[in-house]
């Protein structure tokens, strides 16, 4: 699709949104750990701080370790051999960085070790509807990727968007070949709401993924954003949201 194709569809879905497609089961148990991304973000994180993180996410078998770039050697190296992913994210927290440093960020990212990437979407660019811009700048970060079999998940900061907004910039990340949309980086005025779960599931479908991340901090709250299509979820506490499936 087009641009103007894209903004139309927005304008059909603000009035009537897709019908949620079938979710898979949700976890039960210790699998949840296999939903989550267990994430260490503070600018203040420090070396040893990773290590424990990653210590973690081998004990519990997360998804992935979510962590700044300068970070991913570190932790690529600690999970090698087991199942649990690392991830760096881009152009975060604003997103509002060149094109072309976010493809270097995340070509660093990846020759770290990192397969996976979290893009946080130019914000700046969308408010201001420089739709081809945004839609470029997430391109160029997933052919990168892609082609070194990463997948890209993109950050919108869905509080700072209308409703309106964030089905275009669904639509837009569909359009791109990202992997996921995800609500938020957790430095934005708010984080996952069921309600935008919900509404970013409906409008990709089936086809892609839909992280939830921040404020998810309990059992309840991650179910919640599962049963309202999440496939991943964004969590500092993920060790707690285990422990609570498990008792």
């Amino acid at each position: 699709m087009n641009i103007p194709e894209i903004l139309k569809l927005a304008d059909e879905y603000n009035q009537e949104l897709p019908d949620l497609p079938e979710l898979p089961e949700p976890p039960s148990g210790a699998d949840i750990a296999r939903w989550i991304d267990h994430t260490l973000l503070k600018p203040q994180a420090t070396a040893s701080q990773i290590e424990e993180v990653c210590e973690e996410a081998k004990t519990y078998n997360f998804a992935s370790v979510c962590i700044t770039p300068f970070f991913v050697p570190l932790a690529a190296g600690l999970l090698q051999g087991t199942d649990v992913k690392t991830c760096s994210v881009i152009g975060f927290p604003l997103g509002a960085t060149q094109s072309s440093v976010k493809v270097v960020e995340t070509l660093v990212s990846l020759a770290g070790g990192a397969t996976e990437i979290d893009m946080v979407m130019n914000i700046g660019a969308f408010k201001g509807e420089d739709y081809s811009q945004v839609l470029n700048d997430i391109l160029a970060v997933v052919q990168v990727a892609h082609n070194q079999g990463a997948i890209v998940k993109v950050i919108l900061e869905m509080a700072l968007l209308t409703r309106k907004e964030k089905t275009v910039a669904c639509l837009l990340c569909k359009q791109a070949g990202a992997d996921f949309v995800k609500t938020s980086t957790g430095f934005g005025p708010g984080g996952a709401t069921v309600e935008d779960v919900d509404l970013m599931r409906r409008v990709v479908g089936s086809e892609m993924g839909v992280k939830a991340a921040g404020g998810v901090r309990t059992l309840e709250d991650a179910l919640a954003m599962i049963h309202a299509g999440a496939n991943r979820i964004g969590a500092s506490a993920g060790v707690r949201i285990v422990k609570e499936a498990i008792t």
